[in-house]
């Protein structure tokens, strides 16, 4: 059997390793088209502030390829699938034949069409680890940052290249940062501790032009900038199932078993849309965790053992200059709420279960409440009134408790 992986991230490594617990012999071969070893990307922005190094940010030890006998083939894009021959065509003109085929693409920045973007001379996205290392080369004390989007990837950003001493402007179509994940209330206390640490930000604007060194906003404000970080969102690299017929939405479309609709090609990671459990919608979920247990899904039906991943929740666990986030499910039901504006925390509930939440500040035991979703607990089975207010196995049951600490089932 051969196995050829399309992409070298965390889904292809948790493809890897499923595949070896069933087949230790059978062939695989990772094609790249980045030039490094496999790395954790949300690192990027600690790589900037000098809190990790690049031998720390690989997500496997150097010895990983060899030891699972991995071919790596670094520098190489897919280009194309020609599905009747089961092969992977390169950007060289070779080709790489497969048994089982693994799409693991992830994602690319969007670049917004804004007139005069190509007169820009210093403009970067920040997704890789070369994107980091190309930003930070051109970045000086008093550099002039605008950064065009004020969600995760831009905030990041903006952390990561704080310690520079260099001057950050966010630019945002939305009325708040972090909007994709946060309401009202907790993106005011992010926006204020943001601030307090010299970001500026420009909401509810639009760049309408840019020249080489200021951007005009649709109001006519004018911006001057040095480097222009674009970071309004990626988009998930879906072509190469798209372009031989395979279905595909915003993401590749896949099974519980992470199979396309195409025969022997099963894909994985943020490439993918895959059903949120705590919404049962179908939605592309770019997470790390997610990514690998795709992967690992992938790797064991490739490997022939029948394996289902049916518990992705979209989920977020980030900080900006100490202050922690973690998000997760989705934002419906009933509420429970305390904040004291700098602490925010809000549980959303309804049918017995609870689908989601928001905190900020003290973020501790949020494992519970993520695993309350991921499980879809009957609330009637603990103390929930507790749990909303403290977290701990002691809102569960006697049997649960026993079960959670030492493995007991009934």
């Amino acid at each position: 059997m051969k196995y050829v992986i399309i992409g070298n991230s965390t889904a292809a490594i948790g493809a890897v390793e499923a595949i070896r617990k069933n087949d230790k012999e059978g062939k695989i071969v990772i094609l790249s088209k980045e030039n490094h070893h496999v790395y954790s990307r949300p690192l990027i922005s600690y790589l900037l502030l000098g809190k990790t190094t690049e031998e720390k940010m690989k997500y496997r030890k150097d010895s990983f390829y060899t030891e699972n006998k991995c071919e790596l083939k670094l520098n190489k894009t897919a280009e194309r699938i020609d599905v009747e021959n089961k092969q992977v065509i390169l950007d060289d003109g070779s080709y790489e034949s497969y048994d089982k085929l693994l799409i693991a693409t992830g994602s690319s920045p969007f670049v917004p069409p804004i007139r005069g973007l190509d007169k820009v001379k210093n403009k970067y996205t920040f997704t890789t680890l070369d994107d980091a290392k190309a930003l930070e080369s051109v970045l000086n004390e008093n550099s002039r940052v605008l950064i065009v989007g004020a969600g995760l990837i831009g905030l990041k950003c903006a952390e990561g290249i704080s310690k520079k001493k260099v001057k950050i402007t966010c630019v945002d179509l939305s009325s708040r940062v972090l909007s994709s994940i946060l309401d009202d209330e907790s993106s005011e206390i992010v926006k204020k501790h943001l601030e307090n640490n010299n970001i500026s930000f420009y909401l509810e604007h639009q760049i309408t032009e840019l020249d080489e060194d200021i951007a005009v906003l649709d109001d006519n404000t004018k911006i001057p900038f040095d480097v222009l970080v674009l970071a309004v969102g990626v988009r998930p690299n879906v072509s190469l199932i798209k372009d031989i017929g395979g279905k595909t939405n915003r993401g590749i479309i896949i099974d519980e078993r992470c199979r396309t609709s195409i025969p022997d090609i099963y894909a994985a990671g943020d490439c993918c849309e895959s059903i949120d459990i705590s919404s049962e919608e179908a939605k592309v979920m770019a997470l790390l965790p997610n990514a690998y247990m795709q992967g690992e899904c992938a790797g064991m039906n490739m490997s022939g053992v029948d394996f289902v991943f049916d518990k992705a929740i979209p989920m977020n666990a980030i900080g900006f200059f100490g202050l922690h986030i973690i998000t997760a499910g989705t934002y419906s039901g009933d509420v429970y709420f305390e904040s004291d504006g700098k602490n925010y925390k809000k549980l959303f509930y309804s049918n017995n279960k609870l689908n989601g939440f928001i905190l900020v500040g003290n973020v501790e035991k949020a494992g519970i409440y993520t695993s309350l979703i991921r499980e879809k607990t009957p609330l009637d089975t603990l103390d929930f009134e507790l749990i909303c207010k403290i977290p701990g196995l002691m809102a569960f049951s006697k049997e649960t408790r026993a079960e959670k600490l030492g493995g007991v089932r009934k």
